[in-house]
């Protein structure tokens, strides 16, 4: 949608499909929340999306998508477990095949991929001490092991390309209260 007004004072105008891209950027966690609303503010922005989370929230991620591409950006959705290795280097491997690489050059400008390491859980509401080692390893493996594997293997493709990037944690309030 191309509009002669902002909706937002702050933002730039709504791009068309015509306009080129300032990169491509990954969010995880994109279903829903902060890592939803990153997207979209994103694709406002001119960047081209690649979505991802875990497969129970596939059809919120295939309505962002549209959401996207309504507002004349490239999207794509890429369901993958940021906790387990494989799954996150073949995501990355996708967005670059989907994408043309995790840096879009459409002009003389080169154009850089921005990671956005979003995704994240709560643990059960307990006492420390009654929290079961099961219950601690899913949460570390999600919350700790899941960005450093989005930022390996972004850093990996960026290197690569020679160019740089951006990669970038996020994190609601519940990343700094304490147990």
């Amino acid at each position: 949608m191309v509009t002669d007004k902002p909706i937002y004072p702050s933002r730039p105008l709504f791009l068309s499909s015509a306009m080129s891209s300032k990169g491509t950027a990954l969010v995880t966690g994109a279903a829903q929340g902060i890592g939803r609303s990153i997207a979209l503010r994103l694709a406002d922005d001119g960047f081209d999306v690649a979505v991802n989370d875990v497969s129970r929230n596939a059809e919120k991620l295939n309505a962002l998508v549209e959401e996207i591409e309504k507002k004349g950006r490239a999207s794509s959705k890429h369901i993958a477990d940021v906790s387990q290795d494989e799954q996150v280097k073949g995501m990355v491997e996708q967005v670059v095949e989907k994408h043309g690489g995790l840096d879009v050059s459409s002009t003389e400008v080169t154009c850089l991929l921005q990671m956005i390491a979003n995704a994240g859980v709560v643990g059960k509401d307990l006492p420390f001490h009654e929290v079961p080692v099961d219950e601690w390893d899913r949460v570390m493996s999600i919350n700790a092991r899941g960005p450093f594997l989005c930022y390996k293997y972004a850093g990996i493709q960026m290197i690569k390309q020679g160019r740089g990037g951006r990669i970038i944690g996020a994190s609601s309030f519940v990343g700094k209260q304490g147990a």
